[in-house]
């Protein structure tokens, strides 16, 4: 069994790079970008890419002020600690990496990459082609070949993987899509609820 858990808002309360953007990027970027994620308009490797050239921070100084502020949702050290899940993000392991170095956990992390620039932030990602379901590039293509699948997650980014895999444990706007497109899901409120439904 691969248990694969999201980063942004299924490990973390709050989105780390929405978080990151409020405090050092430019805000009405974001909210054009989702904007145009939500009508269609870009992809979402797009809109990454506009927020993360928002921030002109040094990268080290942003992630200084995560390891501060960024809170973990409650029950993931003991999930972490049962089934050793991989971390599957849209984020950048750049920002990931250091909050569990904080945590004292060693994961495995299937993120994009982004390097400072003066001019603002540039994302490398991880995956460049388009998926042969949903049509751009996503999630699905770092999800295991074999074995039972549990997908755990909680927005955009997880729709196509989580559609992928064997078991699906949702919240937020993936419970929301996945109950419009009569998929089924165990809801979650904390990871406490995933640890305690898996064998």
């Amino acid at each position: 069994m691969h248990v694969i858990l999201d980063w942004d808002g299924t490990v973390t309360v709050d989105d780390t790079l929405i978080v990151a953007l409020r405090e050092f990027g430019d805000w009405q970027v974001y909210l054009d970008a989702a904007a145009a994620l939500r009508r269609g308009e870009i992809t979402l490797h797009e809109e990454i890419r506009r927020d993360a050239e928002s921030i002109r921070a040094p990268i080290g100084e942003v992630v200084d002020w995560l390891v501060e502020n960024l809170e973990l949702r409650p029950g993931f050290h003991e999930l972490a600690e049962a089934q050793k899940p991989t971390i599957v993000s849209s984020n950048f392991r750049q920002l990931i990496e250091p909050i569990l170095a904080r945590e004292g956990l060693e994961l495995e992390v299937r993120a994009n990459s982004v390097a400072w620039e003066p001019e603002g932030w540039r994302a490398t990602f991880r995956n460049g082609d388009a998926c042969g379901t949903c049509g751009e590039p996503c999630k699905r293509a770092d999800l295991p070949t074999n074995g039972e699948i549990v997908y755990v997650g909680d927005g955009y980014s997880d729709r196509c993987a989580a559609r992928a895999a064997d078991r699906i444990f949702a919240r937020d706007g993936l419970a929301r899509y996945l109950d419009e497109q009569g998929v089924s899901f165990e809801p979650f409120d904390d990871l406490y609820d995933v640890l305690q439904a898996l064998p």
